[in-house]
C-alpha cells in the first residue's frame, strides 16, 4: 500500500494530470523500498517533483470578447450593457481564452459570471458546465416532406405526436426508443437516469421550445450551393422547383440533461475549489483530460444522441399519422460544447458555423420567431467570432417586464392576435403565452442583417411559417421542476416497457393474431 493516497496528494495541492500519475508510480517504488511514513514520503516527493503548483487566480482583466451585435434603441442598449457585464465577469476565468457576443445576446440570470444567451466562449482543455446549463443540447431538427393534407389537419396530427408542459409523459403514454438501450448507464453522470430518459422521450417541455410547421420552395440555386459545399445527403431527396412542407422542432434534453448538469456542476465546483480560492460558481470547470472530465464529456455525447433521438421520435410519430415520408433532414445543436483540437467551444444559444473535419461548412437552422421564416444557413467559419452564428432572435427584456408592458388580458390577447395573424398557432397547455410571441423577441430583420454584416453565416433558404405549437401558459413556472421518481414509479415504468416489448414480440411472431 502506498504511504500516501491519491486523495492526500490532491489535498496537498498536486493536480490531476500526467504529473500526478508519475508521482503515484514513484510512490509504488517507495513502498517497495519499505518507506511507509507519509510525512517522509511527501518530503521525498517534493524533493523529486517539486512543490505543488500554486493555486490559480482569476484574471484581473477579462480576455478578449468580440461583438457581432449592434444595439438600436434603449431596450437593446440596456440589454447589451448587461450582457457585457456578465461576459466580463466570466472572461476572467483562467481557462477561457476568448469570448463572443452574437446578435441574439440577452442576459442569463442574476448570478455572477453567467454566460448570456447568444454568448460563446473558447475554453482550453476544460469544460464549464454552467456555460451550457441544464438545458444541455437544446437543438433544432427539421424534416422535409410532401404535403398530405391541410395545414389544420397536419397541425392536429402534430398536437398528438408531441407533448409540452412541465413534468413528463404519463406512464401509460411513454415512447420507447433504442437509444435507451445504449451501454452508457454505468457512467457516473448517467447512473440511475435511464428511467428519467424514458419519461421524456417525445416530450418537448416548455419555455421557448416549439414545433413549427412551415414550407420551403427549393430552388435550383439552393440545391447547387448545397451540392457544391458537400451536403449531398440533404439534396438527394429534393427536387428543384417544388414546395415542401417542413416540420421543425426545438427542444433540449429535458430531465435527463438537467440531472447530468447538476452532477457535472457539483463535480466542477469540487475540482475548481482545489485550484482557486475564490471564484463564481458559474465559472467552475472540469479538466477535460483527467479526473471527472472525460466521463462528463462522454455523458454529454450521450445526451446529444438522446436529444436527437427525441427529435426523431416526434417527427416519426407525426409522419406516420399523416402517411408521409421524410425526404431530407437538417439538424444542429445550439446549446452545447464542441471540441476542436484542445479547445472546447461552449455556446449558450449559439449556432456552430465552422467547417467540419471534411472541410464542409456546417448546415444549420436559425429560427427568429413563430411568425418569421426559419433560416437555413451555411456557416461562414469566421474566426473573429469563434465561428459561431446566433441561435435565434433573442430577447431584450425579461418575460416579467414584457407582461408589465401589456397589462390586462384584453391588451395581451389583442397583441397576440395581431402578432400571429394568418398562422395556425396552438398553445399545448391551453392558455396563450405573450412572452413567446413575436413581440417578445428582437426585430427579426435586424438580426438577419447582422448575420450578413458580421459574416456569421450564409442564408441559403427560408422555411416560411404556417403554424406553430408552444407550451403556452399553464399557470406554473416556465422552468421545469422535476421531482425524483419513487421506487413504485420506477417499477411501473419498467413493467409497462416489458409489456410493450412482449406485445411487439408476439405481434412479429404471430402476425395473424
Amino acid at each position: 500500500m502506498n504511504p500516501i493516497s491519491k486523495k492526500q496528494l490532491l489535498e496537498a495541492g498536486y493536480h490531476e494530470g500526467p504529473l500526478l500519475e508519475q508521482i503515484l508510480q514513484h510512490l509504488v517504488e517507495l513502498d517497495q523500498k519499505g518507506i511507509t511514513d507519509s510525512k517522509y514520503a511527501l518530503k521525498l516527493i517534493r524533493r523529486k517533483f517539486g512543490e505543488p503548483p500554486p493555486k490559480l487566480v482569476l484574471r484581473e482583466k477579462p480576455v478578449e470578447c468580440a461583438e457581432a451585435i449592434e444595439a438600436n434603441g434603449r431596450d437593446e442598449q440596456e440589454n447589451l450593457y448587461a450582457v457585457r457585464r456578465h461576459m466580463q465577469e466570466l472572461l476572467k476565468t483562467p481557462v477561457i481564452s476568448k469570448g463572443v457576443i452574437l446578435p441574439d445576446a440577452c442576459p442569463m440570470g442574476g448570478k455572477s459570471a453567467s454566460i448570456p444567451v447568444g454568448g460563446a466562449i473558447a475554453v482550453e482543455n476544460a469544460i464549464i458546465p454552467a456555460a451550457h446549463s441544464s438545458d444541455i443540447c437544446c437543438s433544432m431538427f427539421a424534416t422535409f416532406y410532401e404535403a398530405r393534407s391541410s395545414v389544420s389537419s397536419e397541425m392536429d396530427a402534430l398536437m398528438s405526436s408531441t407533448r409540452f408542459g412541465t413534468g413528463h409523459r404519463h406512464l401509460d403514454l411513454l415512447v420507447d426508443d433504442p437509444v435507451h438501450d445504449e451501454d452508457v448507464w454505468s457512467n457516473p453522470f448517467l447512473t440511475g437516469l435511464r428511467d428519467r430518459a424514458k419519461l421524456h422521450m417525445a416530450d418537448q417541455g416548455d419555455g421557448n421550445h416549439f414545433a413549427f410547421l412551415g414550407e420551403i420552395e427549393v430552388t435550383e440555386e439552393m440545391l447547387a450551393v448545397l451540392r457544391l459545399t458537400g451536403h449531398h445527403s440533404v439534396t438527394a431527396g429534393l427536387t428543384a422547383g417544388k414546395i415542401y412542407r417542413v416540420l421543425v422542432t426545438h427542444h433540449g434534453s429535458r430531465g435527463l440533461g438537467a440531472h447530468v448538469f447538476k452532477r457535472g456542476q457539483i463535480a466542477a465546483m469540487k475540482h475548481t475549489a482545489k485550484l482557486l480560492d475564490r471564484f463564481p460558481e458559474n465559472a467552475a470547470w472540469l479538466d477535460a483530460r483527467s479526473g471527472d472530465g472525460p466521463a462528463y464529456w462522454e455523458a454529454l455525447q450521450y445526451v446529444a444522441m438522446w436529444t436527437k433521438a427525441n427529435h426523431r421520435s416526434i417527427h416519426r410519430r407525426f409522419l406516420e399519422r399523416i402517411g408521409a415520408s421524410g425526404v431530407a433532414e437538417i439538424a444542429n445543436e445550439h446549446n452545447f460544447v464542441w471540441q476542436r483540437g484542445d479547445t472546447f467551444f461552449h455556446g449558450k444559444g449559439a449556432t456552430p458555423a465552422w467547417r467540419d473535419a471534411d472541410g464542409k461548412p456546417l448546415l444549420g437552422l436559425i429560427p427568429l420567431n413563430m411568425a418569421e421564416p426559419i433560416l437555413v444557413v451555411l456557416g461562414a467559419d469566421n474566426p473573429d467570432f469563434l465561428s459561431f452564428a446566433p441561435h435565434g432572435a433573442g430577447r431584450n427584456i425579461s418575460r416579467a417586464a414584457l407582461r408589465r408592458r401589456f397589462p390586462g388580458e384584453l391588451a395581451k390577447s389583442e397583441e397576440i392576435a395581431r402578432a400571429t395573424a394568418g398562422l395556425d398557432v396552438r398553445w399545448y397547455c391551453g392558455k396563450p403565452d405573450l412572452s413567446e410571441t413575436p413581440v417578445a423577441y428582437k426585430n427579426a430583420q435586424q438580426v438577419k442583417s447582422q448575420i450578413a454584416k458580421f459574416n456569421l453565416a450564409e442564408v441559403v433558404g427560408e422555411i416560411r411559417p404556417l403554424g406553430c405549437i408552444m407550451a403556452g401558459d399553464s399557470g406554473k413556472s416556465w422552468r421545469d421542476r422535476e421531482e425524483e421518481l419513487s421506487p413504485k414509479q420506477i417499477r411501473q415504468i419498467q413493467h409497462r416497457a416489458d409489456r410493450r416489448k412482449n406485445h411487439q414480440r408476439m405481434s412479429s411472431e404471430f402476425p395473424d393474431i
